[in-house]
């Protein structure tokens, strides 16, 4: 028997599975592709974490309070070192005098007191108050007499705490108020008179000039008078420009004082 041929349906069937192929086919290796990528993907690590933008303006720390202020009772803490009760060189601090110092009656290693105005300041808030008081003596002493000037030279030996005495070094350095005296920078201690000015000097000379006038005119002679005037004058003149003044310390003159060295406010 002859093979039936196949009418035209039949040949338009295969063109249509062949399409049919290749539609699956690319299909397939669009989702292989797609496995793929997505398998990759994954297998990268993340991206790090972005770090949050600095502030513009950034927010001040909070200073630390400071210490409170505590009392030198002498005693040192352990997780101190000694230099924290150190009241340092240099510190000026004002005293008031307690007894009266004159060139013209004190004598040399007289001794005096004075008392502190001012807190004494170590670190880590410790401190001394005020009104403490301060031994010392008068080491030299110089009358003004007739052509020099007063000195008179201090020195401080003990601060008296309510711990114990404690040796100090410091040395005067000023005496607010008093424009009479003036201390001298280069020699330590040293308080000296000032001498007259032109002023006074000038103030002498003309009463010396009344004065030695006064016989020529009782005798009605105008060359004695003249002669008399000027010879008083001159002698004034020289009398109190070359004179100088007695330093006179009275009792609560007040004293500026500087440090010489640290002051350690601990009991030895």
């Amino acid at each position: 028997m002859l093979p039936q041929q196949r009418g035209p349906e039949s040949r338009e069937e295969i063109p249509m599975n062949r399409n049919g192929i290749r539609s699956f086919g690319a299909g397939c290796a669009l989702a292989i592709l797609f496995i793929w990528v997505a398998t990759a993907a994954a297998q990268e690590p993340p991206p790090p974490p972005q770090e949050p933008a600095a502030q513009e303006s950034a927010v001040p720390s909070a200073e630390p309070n400071p210490p409170a202020p505590k009392i030198a009772d002498g005693r040192r803490r352990a997780d101190l070192p000694v230099e924290t009760y150190a009241v340092a060189p240099g510190t000026k601090f004002l005293v008031r005098l307690e007894d009266e110092l004159d060139t013209g009656e004190t004598r040399q290693n007289s001794r005096f007191k004075v008392r502190t105005l001012e807190p004494l300041e170590a670190g880590d808030g410790i401190y001394l108050p005020a009104g403490v008081e301060v031994v010392g003596h008068v080491s030299r002493v110089v009358s003004a007499g007739i052509a020099g000037r007063g000195r008179i030279w201090l020195t401080f030996d003990d601060i008296h705490t309510r711990f114990g005495r404690l040796p100090i070094v410091a040395e005067v350095v000023g005496v607010p108020g008093d424009h009479s005296v003036k201390t001298a920078p280069t020699q330590e201690g040293l308080i000296e008179g000032r001498t007259s000015t032109q002023q006074a000097a000038a103030e002498a000379a003309a009463a010396g000039a009344a004065l030695g006038a006064v016989k020529g005119v009782k005798d009605k002679d105008k060359k004695e008078v003249a002669e008399g005037a000027a010879a008083a004058a001159l002698a004034a003149y020289l009398m109190e420009s070359g004179r100088g003044h007695e330093v006179d310390l009275p009792k609560g003159a007040k004293l500026e004082v500087e440090l010489e060295r640290a002051l350690y406010l601990v009991k030895e």
